[in-house]
Protein backbone atom coordinates (compact mmCIF):
# COMPACT_ATOMS: atom_id res chain seq x y z
CA UNK A 1 0.00 0.00 0.00
CA UNK A 2 1.25 3.20 -0.94
CA UNK A 3 2.00 5.79 1.73
CA UNK A 4 3.20 8.35 0.06
CA UNK A 5 1.54 9.36 -3.96
CA UNK A 6 3.72 12.08 -4.55
CA UNK A 7 7.23 10.04 -4.38
CA UNK A 8 5.24 6.50 -4.92
CA UNK A 9 6.31 5.11 -1.36
CA UNK A 10 4.79 2.26 0.36
CA UNK A 11 4.44 1.53 3.52
CA UNK A 12 6.74 -1.79 3.62
CA UNK A 13 9.46 0.95 2.13
CA UNK A 14 8.97 3.26 5.21
CA UNK A 15 8.96 0.41 7.36
CA UNK A 16 12.50 -0.67 6.00
CA UNK A 17 14.21 2.64 6.22
CA UNK A 18 12.64 2.74 10.36
CA UNK A 19 14.37 -0.76 10.35
CA UNK A 20 17.68 0.50 9.16
CA UNK A 21 17.53 3.31 11.79
CA UNK A 22 15.11 6.42 10.69
CA UNK A 23 13.17 7.24 13.78
CA UNK A 24 11.57 10.64 12.55
CA UNK A 25 9.50 11.90 9.34
CA UNK A 26 12.34 13.78 8.77
CA UNK A 27 14.75 10.87 8.91
CA UNK A 28 11.94 8.93 6.46
CA UNK A 29 12.28 12.34 4.65
CA UNK A 30 16.07 12.11 4.50
CA UNK A 31 16.09 8.24 3.09
CA UNK A 32 12.63 8.27 0.18
CA UNK A 33 11.56 12.38 0.41
CA UNK A 34 8.57 10.89 1.58
CA UNK A 35 6.19 13.48 3.02
CA UNK A 36 8.13 16.55 1.50
CA UNK A 37 6.08 17.34 -1.16
CA UNK A 38 2.36 17.97 -0.21
CA UNK A 39 2.89 16.88 3.08
CA UNK A 40 -0.52 14.26 3.42
CA UNK A 41 1.49 10.83 4.14
CA UNK A 42 3.44 12.64 7.54
CA UNK A 43 0.66 11.60 9.68
CA UNK A 44 0.24 7.91 8.42
CA UNK A 45 4.70 7.97 8.94
CA UNK A 46 4.13 8.89 12.67
CA UNK A 47 1.93 5.97 12.97
CA UNK A 48 3.84 3.95 10.91
CA UNK A 49 6.94 4.47 13.08
CA UNK A 50 4.71 4.43 16.79
CA UNK A 51 4.31 7.93 17.42
CA UNK A 52 0.92 8.49 17.08
CA UNK A 53 -0.47 11.38 15.09
CA UNK A 54 0.40 14.48 17.54
CA UNK A 55 2.23 13.42 20.39
CA UNK A 56 3.22 16.89 21.29
CA UNK A 57 -0.72 18.26 20.69
CA UNK A 58 -1.86 15.51 23.12
CA UNK A 59 0.78 16.34 25.66
CA UNK A 60 -0.02 20.31 25.62
CA UNK A 61 -3.95 19.40 25.94
CA UNK A 62 -2.84 18.05 29.32
CA UNK A 63 -0.99 20.26 30.41
CA UNK A 64 -3.24 23.00 29.15
CA UNK A 65 -6.28 21.35 31.36
CA UNK A 66 -5.79 22.01 35.17
CA UNK A 67 -8.34 19.50 35.90
CA UNK A 68 -7.28 16.81 33.53
CA UNK A 69 -5.12 14.14 35.73
CA UNK A 70 -2.32 12.84 34.19
CA UNK A 71 0.07 10.07 35.84
CA UNK A 72 3.33 11.38 33.57
CA UNK A 73 2.74 15.22 34.28
CA UNK A 74 4.95 16.60 37.41
CA UNK A 75 2.87 17.41 40.46
CA UNK A 76 2.39 20.96 40.81
CA UNK A 77 3.92 22.70 43.46
CA UNK A 78 0.93 22.91 46.26
CA UNK A 79 2.11 26.76 47.42
CA UNK A 80 4.95 29.12 46.25
CA UNK A 81 4.73 29.57 50.13
CA UNK A 82 6.28 25.95 50.29
CA UNK A 83 9.08 26.94 47.64
CA UNK A 84 9.75 30.62 48.99
CA UNK A 85 9.09 31.13 52.30
CA UNK A 86 10.94 34.21 53.11
CA UNK A 87 9.00 35.77 50.10
CA UNK A 88 5.60 35.58 51.71
CA UNK A 89 5.98 36.10 55.41
CA UNK A 90 2.69 36.40 56.46
CA UNK A 91 0.98 32.95 54.97
CA UNK A 92 3.87 31.40 57.25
Amino acid sequence: MYVCSCFGVTEQQVKQHAADGARTPRQIASACKAGTDCGGCVRRIQALLGRGECPRRELLERRADPLTPSADLPDAVESPVVAFPEAFPEAA
